[in-house]
């Protein structure tokens, strides 16, 4: 019910909006004179320049084969007032040359202006007017009108231009663009007589690449006319925006205006509620400007608004808009809210404030001056009023006073200020001018006769060819001159437009994009200076498909969409990334690692054991302590040595076996410390050296024992090998043996320092590696080797007498050390940094605690403690 409601709302306004005599539903009213209606500005001169502009829209009834062909055109329904301006530049810009003796002197320039009502038909017909009689179009045949006309100015389309290019090349007038989007062709081969009063639109499209590199935004829709024009803007700058990284959310293409005066039906209330609902998925939204565009889609914005309830546009979005915007509404938009374009972003061709032209329109009067047919329709759409003898026949409008104030109605009907594209006619006509200027000073008296002769075609090729050359500065203080390609050698400015409810405006100009500029400065932007829409509260908008993805994470893209979307996944473990918006993550050198966010390395710790830290403080203490034990041991050996408890097995394998025990408990603190060269060359050979004469010794006490018992039999053979000789000989031979092995490891793979920075992820470990891993490992085996042949002879020497056999302490320190060294290999193994180094270190002091404590404590507690036993009766008696 509510839609319906709708719906009749909406075609009793068309109705009121509709002339009276319309056909076939289109807005049209037919002209039986094509050569009477009143839109035509014509002021004589000796030079005429024409001029085909563009203020009106026309809307085309279907014209069949049988029909009679006919001219029509819209005569109030499609009005610009703005678009009047570029008329009065160009009036403005004649009068300051007629005026300046300086310029074409005692030569008066006149122009004839025609409308095109941005339609083919009607601009092929006025072109064709300009160059043909007064009284019927006839082809080649021209009488007195516009015989002296050198040049024309094209309308602000493109079409227009190339419409206009097409007539205009066959009789070689120059034309003088002073639209955007004029063809790009190649003006010496295609279109000779061209020329653009304009920068190239290639720089244009690059200062939109980097406008949404500036701020980031990589998720915008582009919005375009559904015609050549907005396809021909779709196909260039998408490919441009995905080169850079830059996604497209959709290409939306606004239909035919025609399409939505003429059918406020159902389905273009769909279309535009399909349209905006496409458009709120992004918030950037890139716009191909030019006049067609903008009026469908501010028509749409308005059917969308009742359609929506709200009565008022209400999709704020960060709206960047081509240099063809002028923020311009039509008289039938007068009343439409403007607050959704607050804050919008626009490139503008660079234009200057030209001195005397706000007072040359403050000055206009609906009477003044007699031949222009734009003025007074102007004043009647502009205040929406009728002059009292106006033709026109509608109720509750005021009566046009002709004291009405230009400076009163809203910007965005009419700007005192010189727009972009009245600039760019102003410099059109003075470059016209200034070419004439340069013909009459270097003409020769043959070419003076051609000249006063009505300048003919000559006057023509020459102001053609000066025109590739011009270069002047205007009255606003800018250098105007043509590139090699007939165009505007200049860049644009980045406007930012700051809307207020009573439709006025501010244009605050906030960047330059500048081809001359040295590199690095072609595109400029102060983005202090702009305000964005108040939806964002002056922060700057994010245009993303998703959110960044910041540093310890990495994209990954999401299926079916763009590569601008994508999720976010954590760096794998050891990786990270510092960036945003990375696609992958990487390794930290190896002297670093991760953070806990994995966004930076750090740098690795050094890892080695300490003298400092508490387990190395443990050690050393062990070490010094089982060092003076064993000193002490020592001390009460020598002090004791003439009782029979240390005469008893070799006294002086005694003092070797706790010398050597001594050594290898001071050797553990080589491992502490930061490692170098030497104290990786001494750790291993040191340890294994002195361990191995450690153990030959209690080999040789075994052995010793062994014989001694053998050689107390009858008639025993063994009495001769009893004696200090043989236990040096075993001490000596193992020792050299061991010393071989180390020696020989040393000579060709020694250990060196080595940093290991792979083993564990935060430290570094300083190490000493091995070098040669079997050679260390034969060190170790052959102190194997010695433990267990010593194991195995004290094992079977062990039910011997007593008080002469110590095999049974020996049995048991074996039994201990061979426990330890061989659970020292696993656990050797198993660990990593100094806890290796600690696993070692354990190892040689408990197995040097082992043998002093099992082979020295049980003599020591005799010697000090229970001295009645060391005598030699007790020790010979057999228990």
């Amino acid at each position: 019910m509510a839609d319906t409601f709708l719906l009749l709302i909406l075609f009793f306004l068309w109705l009121q909006l509709s002339p009276t005599d319309c056909k076939k539903h289109s807005v049209v009213c037919t002209i039986n004179d094509p050569f009477q209606f009143p839109y035509q500005y014509y002021q004589r001169g000796e030079l005429i320049i024409g001029v085909i502009a563009s203020q009106f829209g026309c809307v085309n009834d279907e014209i069949y084969f049988w029909d009679h062909p006919k001219t029509e055109f819209v005569d109030e329904f499609i009005a610009i007032p703005k678009n009047y301006q570029h008329v009065l530049s160009l009036v403005f810009s004649v009068k300051q040359i007629n005026e300046n003796p300086k310029i074409l002197p005692n030569v008066s320039l006149g122009f004839h202006i025609y409308e095109s009502y941005t339609d083919a038909r009607m601009t092929f017909q006025n072109t064709m007017k300009l160059l043909t009689t007064a009284e019927r179009i006839v082809p080649n045949f021209k009488c007195n009108k516009n015989e002296n006309m050198i040049t024309v100015i094209a309308g602000l389309d493109s079409e227009i231009s190339l419409h206009m290019a097409s007539i205009l090349g066959l009789y070689k007038i120059p034309q003088v663009a002073y639209s955007i989007l004029a063809p790009v062709l190649s003006n010496e081969s295609q279109l000779p007589s061209f020329y653009r009063i304009v920068p190239n639109e290639a720089h244009q499209y690059i200062g939109l690449v980097h406008l949404l590199l500036h701020f980031q935004w990589t998720w915008v829709g582009i919005v375009a006319s559904d015609n050549d024009n907005g396809e021909k803007f779709m196909l260039t700058l998408t490919p441009m925006l995905f080169q850079h990284g830059i996604c497209t959310a959709f290409n939306e293409k606004t239909p035919a205006i025609s399409q939505v005066i003429d059918n406020f039906s159902s389905l273009v209330l769909i279309q535009a509620k399909s349209f905006f609902w496409t458009v709120s998925k992004v918030k950037v939204l890139v716009v191909c400007a030019e006049p067609q565009t903008m009026t469908t889609l501010i028509w749409m914005a308005f059917l969308y608004s009742f359609l929506d309830g709200t009565k008022e546009f209400s999709i704020h979005k960060v709206w960047i808009m081509t240099a063809q915007w002028n923020f311009s509404l039509e008289t039938m938009q007068r009343d439409f809210d403007i607050q959704a374009f607050n804050g919008a972003l626009s490139f503008a061709v660079h234009s200057n404030k030209v001195p005397g032209f706000t007072q040359f329109l403050q000055v206009l009067h609906p009477s003044y001056p007699k031949g222009d047919g734009f003025l007074r329709i102007f004043w009647q759409k502009a205040f929406n009023c009728l002059f009292s003898d106006s033709n026109e026949q509608k109720q509750r409008m005021a009566a046009c006073t002709g004291q009405e104030k230009l400076d009163s109605l809203p910007d965005a009907l009419f700007e005192m200020s010189m727009t972009g594209q009245s600039y760019s006619l102003y410099n059109a006509v003075y470059a016209i001018a200034h070419s004439l200027h340069k013909i009459y000073l270097s003409r020769h008296k043959a070419e003076s006769e051609q000249i006063e002769n009505k300048f003919g075609m000559f006057i023509k090729s020459k102001c053609r060819n000066y025109l590739k050359r011009i270069s002047f500065n205007n009255t606003a203080g800018d250098t105007v001159s043509f590139d090699k390609n007939g165009e505007l050698a200049a860049g644009f400015d980045i406007i930012n437009w700051v809307t207020f409810p009573n439709q006025s405006f501010l244009k605050v100009k906030v960047g330059r994009v500048d081809p001359q500029a040295s590199l690095g400065e072609v595109f400029t932007v102060k983005e202090e200076a702009i305000t964005w829409h108040s939806t964002f509260n002056q922060v700057k908008p994010l245009a993303l498909c998703n959110n960044h993805c910041y540093p310890g994470y990495s994209r990954k893209k999401k299926e079916g969409l763009p590569f601008c979307c994508y999720d976010c996944t954590p760096c794998p473990d050891g990786m990270i990334s510092n960036q945003k918006d990375t696609d992958e993550c990487f390794r930290c050198p190896e002297d670093q690692f991760p953070n806990k966010n994995q966004d930076q390395c750090i740098s690795k710790f050094l890892n080695f054991l300490t003298f400092s830290e508490p387990l190395g403080i443990t050690f050393v203490f062990l070490a010094l302590s089982f060092s003076l034990i064993t000193a002490l041991v020592l001390g009460i050996f020598i002090k004791h040595r003439d009782t029979p408890i240390v005469k008893a097995n070799n006294c002086d394998l005694t003092y070797v076996l706790l010398i050597s025990l001594f050594l290898c408990f001071l050797c553990s603190l080589l491992f502490l410390g930061k490692p170098h060269a030497v104290t990786c060359s001494l750790r291993q050979t040191a340890f294994g050296i002195i361990y191995s004469v450690a153990v030959s010794c209690i080999l040789s006490k075994t052995i010793t024992v062994v014989l001694a018992f053998m050689a107390t039999k009858p008639g025993s053979s063994m009495r001769k090998w009893v004696g200090k000789r043989l236990a040096n000989c075993i001490l000596l031979s193992c020792f050299l043996i061991q010393t071989g092995i180390c020696v020989l490891w040393l000579c060709t793979a020694p250990p060196f320092p080595d940093f290991n920075m792979k083993s564990v992820v935060k430290e570094i470990i300083v190490e000493c590696n091995e070098g040669s891993v079997t050679m260390f490992y034969c060190v170790l085996g052959y102190l194997w080797l010695l433990a267990i042949v010593s194991f195995i002879v004290a094992f079977q020497a062990r039910k011997l007498p007593d008080s002469f056999n110590e095999a049974k302490f020996i049995t048991f320190s074996m039994l201990v050390f061979c426990s330890i060294w061989l659970s020292f290999v696993p656990s050797y193994l198993s660990t990593k940094g100094k806890y290796m180094v600690a696993v070692e270190i354990f190892s040689i002091l408990a197995s040097g605690a082992g043998l002093l404590g099992c082979i020295f404590s049980p003599k020591c507690y005799i010697i000090i403690l229970r001295p009645e036993l060391n005598s030699k009766d007790l020790l010979t008696r057999r228990h």
